[in-house]
């Protein structure tokens, strides 16, 4: 089976609609969405609306989570904050009734998907370093976790010492478990400003990274249109 695993779209259409481009002639068996279509971005409603058309296996972020109020942003950043209150406003209601019926992790196969860490999910915990990662190897009763939330493709493996890359392409040793960042479609933060998906091949044993480039300056002129904050803009441009 051939997978694309993407998420963290962030209400950024015109990355969504290059990376779906892409996927479709890669000419996968199914998609996997690991949560965040909404916040950031100038079109919640269109990045939730294409997902809900794609008909996949979708999880919940804490972003899809304040949009629908199910999450409290009092901790979110000042910025993250204002665009998490202006995306409430502007997503439809039925959107928000779909958002909020999202899960917190999934088993679609001999791998396990979370949109943040698998420990504790429902409190969206990142994966950033060694300690975050063996807290989600513990509760990983599979060989494989995809994940995203942070924006920066890396992956983790279960050795001992515990070891991590950041390579384009990875294959998997079946006797290793696996923690798998897939990056971000529409908030790449890895400095390079290019959408970002994963191709998991099962047969294969790889993980690539695919990253489409997309017209960035008219997301970013869609954000600050608007009226979101122009940081968020700035950030789509240079990848941070």
């Amino acid at each position: 089976m051939r997978y694309a695993v993407f998420g963290d779209i962030h209400g950024n259409y015109d990355a969504l609609e290059a990376a779906m481009s892409q996927i479709e002639r890669a000419g996968v068996d199914e998609m996997l969405c690991l949560g965040d279509i909404v916040g950031y971005g100038a079109e919640p409603d269109r990045c939730v609306g294409k997902v809900r058309e794609l008909g996949c296996l979708c999880l919940a972020g804490n972003h899809d989570h304040a949009a629908c109020e199910k999450l409290d942003v009092e901790f979110f950043n000042v910025h993250a904050r204002r665009a998490a209150l202006w995306t409430r406003e502007h997503l439809a209601g039925e959107h928000k009734e779909w958002l909020s019926s999202l899960g917190f992790v999934e088993h679609p196969g001999e791998f396990a998907l979370a949109h943040g860490s698998l420990y504790a999910p429902e409190l969206f915990n990142y994966i950033q370093t060694i300690f975050d990662a063996e807290l989600s190897f513990d509760a990983l009763d599979k060989p494989l976790l995809f994940y995203g939330h942070t924006h920066v493709p890396v992956a983790f493996f279960d050795t001992d010492p515990m070891t991590y890359s950041m390579d384009s392409l990875i294959h998997l040793d079946p006797d290793v478990k696996t923690l798998v960042n897939i990056g971000s479609v529409g908030q790449p933060r890895d400095e390079n400003p290019r959408a970002c998906w994963v191709l998991y091949d099962s047969e294969a044993r790889t993980v690539e990274l695919r990253r489409p480039g997309y017209d960035v300056k008219k997301a970013a002129k869609k954000i600050i249109d608007a009226g979101l904050p122009e940081v968020l803009a700035y950030r789509l441009t240079v990848g941070q």
